[in-house]
């Protein structure tokens, strides 16, 4: 090996800021206030600790909890243990959660004091053998259950263990898919490959030592979308949200001078038409992805000054893996043409390969616009594979490119469009419906704020698209004015033919519409007309 060659991992990161900015403000939680001398001496603690309580180099270390600075602690303390972090969804079932227990073989779990309800029974959670409970004062649970955080920290100590990793394709961390069509899928992540997605995250969305980064991502998914290592890597201050509350985004969009934060376009939506909404009062970088948002929410955040970068990704490749790239030309274009290219899924980041869109046999598609293809991507900033499931990652891999289940075009500038999900494509009467195109075409509408369409049993075209739709306070349309506002805007055979209307669509924490639900309701719609 080269003398010259250092194993890349995020843990430098820390490591480094900490020399540079010791006194600087790291993480804003509540009330309380770390520096990044301070972020790393805890982190060294917990690392300490986790040793103390038998963690062995590859043991895999769960959590459960929102966003709280232990959440964030843990993305740097786990692996400086040389534990595998296993970041739990924290609105999963406890089944669920005995599930994902089991299958990445946690040997600790430390769950936030108002998640213990998503427990389990102790004889579910596997090899788990200790349960550690944080609490805090913002913490509207009982306290009860497991060993207490304080007492756990207090095993550590402040010994320095080496920021370094022998092997920067060791497994850093494990993220659960969400699993809805069936067992959820361990995506094993490398310290390579999460040190270098980082870096394509301060790129993109134009971090510096001066970020406030508001956390209204939760950090379990996708490790926060790299981010939690990224804005430590420039030394950005992190400002923890336990859930996401307008009211309480834009309290501390203001109190905390807040330059940047992400989500999915439902976040946006609510962050937007929130009472609480105002011109931002500084530069204000908002990155979205999660679902294809709408020109007419990136339209509204910009109106209300935000710089908007779109980016797209799965968790199989640690997050965002393309983003938008914005042109020189396009600050002068109209906004609503401006939001038009910027919905687009765009290009590989700076630090992944080039996006593909490839035919059955793998042939790239033409750059025209219009021919449909399945996205496909390789390189660093995808997963190592499926833990504990070689079958499932072979599959994945085909013809040794990681398949999305996403189907897009490629436009003539090299730009990928997400068109829709393989699955959730309609296809009526041999034509290809864009379920994604219909929604974008309905939130187009002043009253629509969240619509969702998929395909239901047709006894003439084989299929038809239904809409669901979340009509903003106060607003009124029927579904006939929504019907001719589709089939306006573009083809008649792509407009629903039934809108029923929801007070809310069923989301995962992460944004995503679970459309299986919605077709599951369908379904028992069918068989209850059948009796």
């Amino acid at each position: 090996m080269p003398v010259n060659f250092q194993p890349l991992t995020p843990l430098r990161f820390l490591e480094r800021s900490a020399e540079v900015f010791p006194g600087k403000l790291a993480i804003v939680c509540g009330d309380r206030r770390f520096t990044y001398r301070e972020f790393a001496d805890e982190t060294t603690r917990v690392a300490r600790a986790l040793r103390a309580s038998g963690i062995q180099p590859g043991d895999r270390v769960a959590y459960l909890s929102p966003n709280l600075a232990e959440m964030l602690i843990a993305h740097f303390a786990v692996p400086l243990a040389q534990g595998v972090l296993v970041a739990m969804n924290v609105r999963l079932s406890p089944d669920e959660v005995g599930y994902i227990s089991r299958h990445s073989g946690a040997r600790v779990l430390i769950v936030a004091e108002e998640l213990l309800s998503s427990l389990p029974d102790a004889g579910s959670l596997g090899d788990v053998g200790e349960v550690i409970v944080v609490s805090d004062s913002d913490s509207e649970a009982t306290a009860g259950g497991g060993v207490d955080y304080d007492e756990f920290r207090s095993r550590g100590s402040l010994e320095p263990l080496p920021w370094t990793v022998d092997d920067e394709l060791a497994t850093i961390s494990i993220n659960y898919t969400s699993g809805t069509t069936g067992d959820p899928k361990g995506v094993a992540y490398t310290h390579r490959g999460a040190y270098l997605n980082s870096l394509g995250e301060v790129i993109h969305s134009d971090h510096s030592s001066s970020s406030v980064y508001l956390w209204t991502l939760p950090m379990f998914h996708c490790n926060g979308w790299c981010t939690t290592w990224g804005v430590t890597a420039v030394g950005g201050t992190h400002v923890c949200l336990r859930a996401v509350r307008p009211n309480a985004i834009w309290r501390l969009i203001d109190e905390e001078r807040v330059t940047h934060f992400n989500g999915a376009p439902a976040v946006m939506t609510s962050i937007t038409r929130a009472p609480e909404a105002h011109p931002f009062q500084r530069k204000v970088t908002v990155t979205t992805a999660g679902a294809a948002p709408s020109p007419t929410i990136i339209a509204e955040l910009e109106a209300l000054g935000a710089r908007v970068i779109h980016v797209y990704g799965l968790t199989e490749v640690y997050g965002p893996y393309s983003v938008c790239d914005w042109q020189p030309d396009w600050p002068e274009l109209e906004s609503e043409e401006r939001a038009r290219k910027l919905a687009r899924q765009g290009v590989g980041m700076v630090t992944a390969e080039r996006v593909r869109v490839v035919d059955p046999d793998m042939n790239d598609v033409p750059a025209d616009g219009a021919t449909m293809g399945e996205i496909v991507m390789r390189g660093n900033d995808v997963m190592k594979g499926y833990f504990r499931d070689e079958q499932a990652t072979e599959i994945a891999f085909a013809g040794g490119w990681f398949h999305s289940g996403d189907l897009g075009v490629l436009h003539p500038d090299g730009y990928v469009e997400l068109m829709d999900r393989a699955k959730d494509i309609v296809i009526s009467g041999g034509e290809n419906i864009s379920t994604l195109e219909v929604e974008q075409v309905l939130l187009s509408h002043p009253a629509v704020v969240d619509a969702a369409v998929i395909g239901i049993p047709d006894d003439r075209w084989g299929e038809r698209p239904k809409a669901f739709v979340v009509l903003g306070p106060g607003q009124v349309a029927g579904e006939r004015v929504l019907i001719e506002h589709v089939r306006s805007r573009i083809a008649h055979y792509k407009a629903p033919d039934a809108i029923e209307f929801l007070g809310e669509l069923p989301r995962n924490s992460t944004g995503k519409v679970q459309k299986f639900e919605l077709r599951q309701r369908e379904l028992a719609k069918g068989r209850a007309l059948l009796r």
